[in-house]
């Protein structure tokens, strides 16, 4: 008991660790400062000091990404985030906004653009620039995944805090060098900006394969439905309708989304037998892409009160693509 005392009376106030640690990232010693970040938030949360080990890290993450080192400063913040529920910290605005301000320093950089690609130099630029914009998108996503994992544990949504899943979701789509909609998709349903979700997939439509565009445009109203939101997949089907007519695009029409129009009607009433024939009727569309036919019958569920055949089918979705990218 006297050794506990006296080793939690021997640590110095969290500022005092700080200064020290500043100093030794200013001076470019990025590597030393980063083992001493990690050790040293390490004894504050052995002694329990969780607010002293939150405190050093949160600095230590910020001035390394302010620094340029990504690796160092995506450890640091992820350490962060597990230390918020390690010491089963409550999700608050406070503390949201100590999230964000982390998030704020993961930089955005453009990939080179006009590169000559048959000239060595300018296809080592490209090549580098690609896999530092992956460590950035691996190391900010395994940041906020922590984080929102937290946030559903000690208080947000079930799912974990919307703003974190936009956050996520807008660094996803505009970061990654190679853009995985659906993943993006899956953070933007459980956020709350439907107008900034539609503007990446509008975005997306003009990158996208020949008849990739309905895909993504289908496959996110369908995740919206399948969790009972159907005032924002009614939001977003119009406000992707709105922004390609103001950027004088064509929306894609095809068998598929004359299909989810008119699911987006069924589903203002009770109409389960015009549910399950729209369902029937569309079926080679719908078997397009094998998830719809999930997503559907979490719809039925929802909405009309469908059991699923198997009741294990669909869990632990959510923690499958929480899991990585």
């Amino acid at each position: 008991m006297f050794r506990e005392r006296v080793r939690r009376v021997i640590q110095p106030p969290a500022q005092e660790n700080i200064d020290k640690l500043e100093k030794v990232v200013r001076e470019g010693n990025y590597y030393g400062a980063q083992q001493m970040y990690k050790s040293t938030s390490a004894r504050y949360a052995s002694a329990e000091r969780y607010s002293d080990a939150l405190d050093v890290l949160q600095s230590g993450a910020c001035l390394q990404l302010d620094k340029a080192q990504i690796t160092c400063g995506a450890e640091l913040s992820l350490l962060f985030a597990e230390t918020l529920a390690k010491s089963k910290v409550q999700y608050d605005e406070d503390t949201l906004d100590r999230v964000k301000k982390i998030f704020k320093k993961f930089p955005r950089l453009s990939v080179p653009q006009h590169l000559e690609l048959a000239d060595d130099d300018d296809l080592q630029k490209l090549s580098e620039a690609i896999a530092a914009a992956k460590t950035r998108v691996e190391g900010c996503s395994s940041f906020l995944k922590a984080a929102i994992k937290w946030s559903a544990e000690f208080g947000a949504h079930r799912y974990g805090s919307p703003e974190l899943h936009d956050m996520l979701a807008d660094y996803m789509y505009s970061e990654s060098p190679e853009v995985d909609i659906g993943k993006v998709s899956f953070h933007f349903v459980r956020g709350k900006n439907p107008k900034k979700f539609a503007s990446a997939l509008v975005n997306f439509m003009g990158k996208c394969y020949p008849g990739e565009d309905d895909l993504a445009i289908v496959r996110a109203i369908l995740m919206y439905l399948s969790m009972g939101n159907l005032r924002d997949a009614n939001k977003l089907m119009d406000e992707v309708k709105m922004e390609v007519e103001l950027k004088n695009l064509n929306f894609p029409s095809s068998e598929l989304t004359q299909y989810v129009n008119y699911l987006l009607l069924t589903l203002q009433r009770d109409a389960l037998p015009l549910f399950n024939m729209l369902r029937q009727t569309y079926k080679s569309s719908i078997d397009r892409e094998s998830m719809f036919n999930e997503l559907l019958d979490d719809i039925a569920e929802k909405f009309y009160g469908v059991r699923r055949r198997n009741p294990l089918e669909g869990i632990g979705d959510f923690f499958k693509m929480m899991g990585g990218d």
